[in-house]
């Protein structure tokens, strides 16, 4: 079902023809996340002046929010190829060897999802993080023997959205880790009309494109979009065409609230998932508590999809909170669904 949503942060396939064209290319182009910026800054201007390569550099934090981006323009800044892959795709040591021998000096490694890497794949990769170099074994038995091949110096970025479940020795070996937070309003309004004029929406001060955006409609769309760009961009396409047949190219704050309602995009960015689960736990289960394995039966979801992708935002809204007994709904929640809220006696 989260493959549905418009409002997920996981990636669609809509969104590959986009991101590439609306991806900042320097770290003066990309917004939000000051702090990673400025610790990014800081080692990438250190690194060149003396001619190495950046150490390792670990970025966590929830989907959608910038981390193959920032990849992309750590490479870029540092003037060197970057190579794509993610954990799951490495499924055997080989294949790992594979994409080591084929960098050249300095190069940027960026593994998505590094928290899924195969285990065995992960013990070749603390050599190479930290000796730059492989050790594989050839034959079996009495004859197998040790080969020892030497890499170029590289980069490994890393990316995971659960920080968690990466092993201690493997997160020791990284000297960089920055943890990337959801964005602010102010921050996701500045993208999406940053957004607009690279889609030839335009910003109204022009005034000279077919498409034009206000100021109060692009604080609206990020108003709705979870605190991730990667929605509110999603959003500003669907906005955009709502605008171009409804509204003669001009996305004023009443044309995004009307083609956002149309969306079943609420005011804070919930749609029928999210209310489904708050209902749910306030009308079946009396706001709570509410065991996560009863909660996922009654919504007819997987307990993980819930715990990984659907409660994470209502957690930060204030909306639902994580007791020892269960999920409860919080008066915010029946607040925002209009509920009359009673406080239950202890």
């Amino acid at each position: 079902m989260d493959e549905e949503r418009i409002i997920t942060s996981s990636i669609k396939e809509e969104d590959f023809d986009i991101e590439n064209s609306l991806r900042p290319k320097s770290l003066d182009e990309y917004l939000g996340q000051e702090k990673a910026k400025e610790q990014l800054r800081i080692f990438i201007d250190a690194a060149k002046s003396r001619s190495e390569s950046l150490d390792h550099v670990l970025l966590y934090g929830p989907p959608g929010l910038g981390k193959t981006t920032l990849a992309s323009i750590i490479a870029n800044e540092m003037g060197v190829n970057l190579r794509i892959t993610s954990g799951p795709a490495i499924e055997r040591a080989g294949d790992l060897a594979a994409i080591l021998t084929n960098l050249q000096e300095n190069d940027v490694l960026f593994i998505d999802e590094i928290h899924r890497i195969n285990r065995s794949v992960e013990e070749v990769l603390y050599p190479a993080m930290e000796d730059f170099c492989l050790d594989i074994i050839i034959g079996k038995g009495p004859s197998a023997r040790n080969i020892r091949i030497d890499l170029p110096k590289f980069t490994l970025i890393g990316a995971t959205t659960r920080v968690g479940m990466l092993t201690n020795p493997l997160r020791d070996r990284f000297g960089v880790i920055c943890k990337l937070d959801y964005y602010k309003e102010d921050e996701l309004a500045e993208i999406v009309r940053r957004s607009s004029g690279i889609l030839n929406a335009g910003i109204m001060d022009d005034g000279a494109v077919e498409i034009v955006i206000d100021k109060e409609a692009s604080i609206e769309i990020a108003g709705r979009s979870r605190g991730t760009p990667r929605i509110a961009n999603r959003l500003l396409k669907r906005v955009r065409d709502f605008a171009q047949v409804k509204a003669d190219g001009h996305i004023t704050d009443q044309v995004a609230q009307a083609a956002l309602e149309l969306l079943g995009v609420d005011s804070l960015g919930l749609d029928f998932v999210d209310k489904k689960l708050l209902m749910t736990i306030i009308e079946k289960f009396n706001g709570g508590p509410v065991g996560l394995d009863t909660l996922a039966a009654s919504i007819g979801e997987d307990r993980n999809t819930i715990e990984d992708v659907y409660e994470p935002y209502l957690l930060q809204l204030g909306f639902i909170n994580r007791a020892p007994r269960g999920r409860i709904a919080m008066p915010m929640a029946y607040q925002h669904l209009g509920i009359p809220y009673e406080e239950k006696k202890k």
